[in-house]
């Protein structure tokens, strides 16, 4: 593809939206719109990638990583051609300026490519479009052959012109040789008092200079978000054409409308996802996975043939194969879940290893332990793993059974094919083919006793 600079426009306000947030940090799928838009332009590997930022401007530099942007500071928002004018000093300008907008973050890959591929060194690219309802975009006005002679915003427009319904996506590749020429020679003497970028039309005519024009495959990536309403809008195209793909590659979505992904979810064979689930992060479903209903799951890798039930939230976790999780279970970031285990409802765990064949299936919170292989952890079983200042390990080995309703003091460890008994508060490591039980309970206060200090490990 021919190489070329890369301007994101990003410098509104976006007083519609009525958030906190600067207009470009609203989240589409989990990520603020600009950041989709930055990560587009990435895969067209620009000689430059600038972001002209206005208003929240060290929020939106902050929310953004990367040290391929260069940073392009407008203190004014005098339109359009003005922000792309402030970027031109951080531009090579021996390439032409693509001009993107961060707050139309849907815009493919492909789409661009094709703008860009196009071109020829002297002609400006335009990306337009075929509105249903043109209303609030400026009308592409042709001549009696065709050409583009003018792009007439809204307000600024007849009742006549207000009726083509080829409109501007604002999308623009600027050729280089006149990039300068023609920025420095846009005027403000229009209904906004603003620089228009979409002024360069006409310059190009004047400069006789060819104007092309190329259309996207779907409407809606070109859409921007202005209002909550729009990004609503956008949130379930953008999900809608996740789903699409996951049925293209044959995972069976009860429902395709009722999917959220907001990250990457690779699937396997034979996978299967009820209605309501959230995915983020990065998501991995090994083959003859089934989700559940209203499950989320982030940054986890589920292996071949588990089963994931309802209301089970999965964060930072692995599951082995053929392993039944939930419902209602929470799997926290460090848990990892050997093959043929299972966890029921209520149970929450946190930095903890279950073996191959394990269970715990009722009530319980396992938190920084080592569990082995066929261990059965009984209802109500907690490892009280945080003494008020520092984190201590529970180990619980291989086949040992632990009865219902025991708290295990950690540090401390089960022996392997050990039995707790049900009650059982166990302070001391219980020897391996025993069974542990408690004897006495009487309750006693040590005056003396002082709390423990945070080591520097934590």
């Amino acid at each position: 593809m021919n190489q070329c600079n890369v301007v994101i426009l990003a410098a509104g306000q976006g007083k519609r939206m009525h958030s906190v947030l600067p207009k470009v940090l609203n989240p589409i799928a989990g990520k603020p719109m600009l950041q989709h838009v930055v990560e587009t332009a990435r895969q067209l590997s620009p000689v430059r990638l600038v972001v002209v930022y206005g208003h929240g401007g060290k929020a939106v530099r902050q929310a953004i990583p990367g040290e391929d942007i260069d940073w392009v500071l407008q203190d004014k928002q005098l339109g359009t051609g003005h922000a792309v004018k402030e970027a031109l000093p951080s531009l090579d300008e021996r390439f032409p300026i693509l001009v993107l907008y961060g707050d139309v973050p849907l815009i493919r890959r492909e789409t661009l490519e094709n703008l860009v591929r196009e071109r020829d060194q002297e002609s400006l690219g335009l990306l337009t479009a075929e509105a249903a309802n043109p209303r609030g975009y400026g009308r592409v006005a042709r001549d009696g052959e065709g050409k583009i002679k003018a792009i007439i915003e809204e307000k600024d427009a007849t009742e006549i012109e207000r009726g083509i319904r080829e409109i501007n996506t604002g999308i623009m590749l600027i050729p280089a040789s006149h990039a300068k020429t023609w920025l420095w020679g846009l005027k403000d003497d229009n209904a906004q008092g603003e620089y228009y970028l979409t002024d360069l039309v006409a310059a190009a005519n004047q400069a006789g200079v060819p104007v092309y024009a190329m259309q996207p495959g779907e409407f809606q990536e070109t859409e921007g978000a202005n209002d909550k309403a729009q990004l609503a809008a956008l949130e379930r195209y953008y999900q809608l054409r996740q789903a699409n793909a996951l049925l293209v590659a044959g995972v069976h979505l009860f429902d395709p409308a009722r999917l959220d992904v907001r990250g990457s979810l690779v699937c396997g064979q034979s996978v299967s996802i009820d209605v309501g689930c959230v995915f983020a992060g990065e998501v991995a479903l090994g083959d003859n996975v089934s989700i559940g209903p209203y499950c989320v799951i982030r940054n986890a890798l589920i292996e071949a043939g588990a089963k994931i039930a309802a209301f089970t939230h999965i964060d930072g976790a692995r599951i082995g194969a053929e392993s039944v999780i939930g419902p209602y279970a929470r799997l926290r970031p460090g848990t990892v879940i050997g093959s043929c285990a299972h966890v029921g409802n209520f149970v929450e765990i946190k930095n903890t290893r279950l073996g191959e064949g394990s269970k715990a299936n009722h009530l319980s919170y396992l938190g920084d332990a080592e569990i082995g292989a066929a261990v059965n952890v009984g209802a109500g079983v907690i490892t009280c793993n945080y003494d008020g200042a520092n984190k201590h390990t529970t180990i619980i080995q291989d086949r040992a059974f632990i009865g219902s309703d025991c708290q295990l003091v950690a540090p401390v460890t089960v022996g392997e094919g050990a039995t707790i008994g049900a009650g059982t508060t166990l302070r001391r490591n219980a020897p391996a083919e025993s069974l542990t039980i408690m004897k006495e309970r009487a309750q006693v206060a040590l005056p003396d006793w002082q709390k423990p200090n945070k080591t520097d490990a934590e």
